[in-house]
């Protein structure tokens, strides 16, 4: 009884606790959201990113591993049940946690908000909120979750095996294809970042030597809790002193050596790539991808600290007039682009194959799903939000300038007669503050979030070389960001085509073959490879022909993963929880579709392919657009058949037609030692 009385003050502690921490971040996104023509600061929306995360992963990702996937903390993981010691390999979970985040947080959170911040900063910030929440993290945990219970099996393959043979193999022809296009893209977008830049490739190089040195500790030393605290801390320190040490190679004999030119870049990407993808997963890519999550957390939070220090104010609008799709970063309007636009932050198909690849291999206990699965997503969350006030709080104008293609005065004049005062003399004085030539036309969004952070870290470490230092900084730590994208996803492609591969002869889907491993990443690296040369040495070729269907086939595997997920949890017996997934999925099917659809016909050559095909001024270009065509069309149309595959096998399973037949692998009981944890 005593007992009893003395909980119920502590129970109405926590109670009003969470209850004033949900007032905070209500309160917060209403002066956001009710904010009209006068400038709000930047502080409210890191409160309310802030209130958003606690909650959320206290109640909400809670409720989804013990009530919608019943996760089981005594069954064996595949990295017990299939342990080999090269993709199979049990590992402590931050090590898991740091693998994860940097491979699903590619660009996407820093360059995706920053682009639709042109409709002003509420769309963004709301879709970042309530995507990352009931959509990314729902998607990510159950997708990992399905995995894990599947022997560490892709997403196509689960397709397979849960739908259809048919389903199955278009699925993985569409996972394949889209992975191909968004490496590549990638892969291009740290050739631009890292080309003619020693600073940004002396620091990358030395995440090298550094990872195999902390994965050979670890390995060496049984990932007990001692042994990687000594190894983070130095592998920290390494770290922190290869960023710091990469300023002072100008003027050195290494100048030379690490300026390098794009086709050389591409080279040494695509070796990476090749490299990481065969040797063990403990040895370089998850020690590497756990250290730049260090630089890429502790980064974020050196800006939100600076946001803090500072108080910025939001100069850009909660809506601005390009919401009816005439903006001039990207042509569309708000629905469907900013949903397809801003991914990594909210949800993102690229997560799946990462969740259906190496991180289901890695994981040590199910229980980690949530912290891996769900709590990496609402990181990635929080880097968003960053990335939406970095974009914001800068001036209007330039903000435009920086992303618009075409000379600096009609860029100039065209801005100011729309309300955006700005003029070439402002562009040439940012241009100087940051060591660069010019900031005319550096669309993409890297150049604007670099710009944005800059200003924020120079305005709490004050110096007069300190804005050009730091945006120097910024460009690197976005291309580290992404570089970790692409040596995970280059080993999650060669599962894929061992897949596929093995539907023709079994023996080469065999994952622990040395040839069919060698042989499955020479033709993927090829293939993005290829990709990635032409847009480097070609403006209108290789990927460049393909980056504007980059979003929405994005968004398609989101699709694709999210039919699985309601197929799997219908099986389970969950079918009253399907609608976790389902809501998910019948937004990004609106999006997706409308997007398509839109990407194809509209009359809008900005938009439209088919119209940009009609009135190309050369017959190049025309190529190009029917290409994005055709691609745009296949895309949606196989991950529909997928869809449709999916629903005629809920209708089967709901009517009671069919057994529902679930394809795990059989309970293993967990008997290794509670140590990577």
């Amino acid at each position: 009884m005593a007992r009893a009385e003395s909980s119920a003050p502590v129970k109405f502690l926590r109670a009003a606790a969470w209850t004033a921490v949900a007032a905070a971040g209500a309160f917060s996104v209403a002066v956001l959201a009710w904010s009209r023509g006068e400038q709000v600061s930047a502080l409210w929306m890191v409160v309310a990113a802030a209130c958003v995360f606690a909650i959320a992963y206290r109640f909400h990702s809670a409720w989804l591993m013990a009530r919608v996937m019943t996760i089981d903390e005594l069954r064996a993981t595949p990295s017990e049940t299939h342990s080999d010691g090269k993709d199979f390999v049990r590992t402590n979970r931050w090590v898991v946690f740091g693998h994860h985040f940097a491979a699903i947080a590619g660009p996407g959170p820093l360059v995706g908000p920053v682009l639709a911040a042109q409709f002003g900063y509420l769309p963004g910030f709301l879709w970042i909120l309530i995507g990352a929440v009931f959509g990314g993290a729902v998607h990510d945990s159950i997708i990992l979750f399905c995995s894990v219970r599947r022997g560490g099996r892709s997403l196509g393959r689960m397709v397979r095996d849960e739908v259809g043979p048919f389903a199955g193999l278009v699925a993985l022809v569409s996972i394949t294809a889209i992975s191909v296009i968004l490496l590549a893209v990638l892969a291009l977008v740290v050739v631009n970042a890292l080309a003619e830049s020693p600073w940004g490739v002396f620091t990358i190089a030395a995440t090298m030597p550094i990872a195999l040195a902390m994965g050979f500790a670890l390995r060496t030393g049984g990932h007990k809790r001692r042994v990687l605290a000594w190894s983070t801390a130095a592998g920290i320190a390494g770290l922190v002193a290869a960023a710091w040490g990469g300023r002072f190679i100008g003027g050195t004999a290494l100048e030379g050596l690490l300026t390098l030119r794009g086709t050389t870049l591409a080279w040494w990407i695509m070796g990476y790539g090749l490299v990481a993808s065969i040797v063990p997963v403990w040895l370089l890519l998850a020690p590497r991808d756990y250290l730049s999550t260090f630089m890429k957390v502790g980064t974020i939070a050196a800006l939100g600290l600076a946001i803090v220090v500072l108080g910025p104010h939001l100069r850009m609008p909660a809506l601005t007039r390009f919401t009816d799709g005439s903006g001039p970063v990207f042509a569309g309007p708000v629905f469907p682009f900013c949903f397809i636009t801003i991914a990594c932050a909210a949800v993102s198909g690229f997560h799946a194959i990462v969740s259906s690849g190496t991180t289901p291999k890695l994981l040590s206990r199910e229980r980690d799903i949530r912290i891996i699965g769900y709590g990496a997503m609402m990181t990635e969350m929080c880097v968003g939000i960053m990335a939406v006030i970095a974009a914001c709080a800068m001036d209007p104008g330039q903000y435009f300038a920086i992303n618009m293609k075409g000379d600096a005065l009609a860029v100039t004049s065209h801005l100011t007669a729309l309300g955006f005062a700005v003029t070439p003399a402002d562009m040439s004085a940012l241009a100087a503050s940051v060591g660069e030539k010019t900031m005319m036309g550096r669309a993409g969004g890297a150049p604007t979030f670099a710009l944005g952070m800059a200003r924020m870290l120079a305005g709490v470490f004050r110096g007069g070389a300190a804005m050009a230092v730091w945006y120097h900084f910024a460009i690197m730590f976005e291309a580290l960001f992404i570089l970790t994208t692409i040596d995970a996803g280059t080993r999650i492609g060669r599962f894929l085509v061992q897949d596929l591969l093995g539907l023709a002869w079994r023996p080469l889907g065999d994952t622990r073959s040395f040839p069919g491993n060698v042989g499955a990443t020479l033709l993927f690296v090829g293939a993005w490879g290829w990709f990635l040369y032409q847009g480097v040495v070609d403006p209108l070729g290789g990927i460049n022909s393909l980056w504007p269907i980059f979003g929405i086939a994005n968004q398609l595997l989101a699709v694709i993963a999210l039919a699985l997920g309601t197929t799997v949890l219908i099986k389970m017996g969950r079918a009253r929880y399907a609608w976790v997934t389902i809501l998910p999925l019948a937004w990004l099917m609106a999006v997706t579709l409308t997007a398509g659809w839109m990407k194809i016909f509209s009359p809008d050559p900005r938009l439209g392919f088919l119209s940009a095909a009609n009135t190309a001024l050369g017959a190049r270009q025309a190529l190009n657009a029917w290409v994005d065509a055709a691609a745009t069309a296949a895309f949606v149309v196989l991950s529909v058949v997928v869809v449709l595959a999916n629903a005629r096998v809920w209708w089967l399973l709901l009517a009671g037609r069919r057994a529902p037949d679930l394809h795990e692998e059989p309970f293993v009981a967990s008997r290794a030692a509670d140590q990577t944890s």
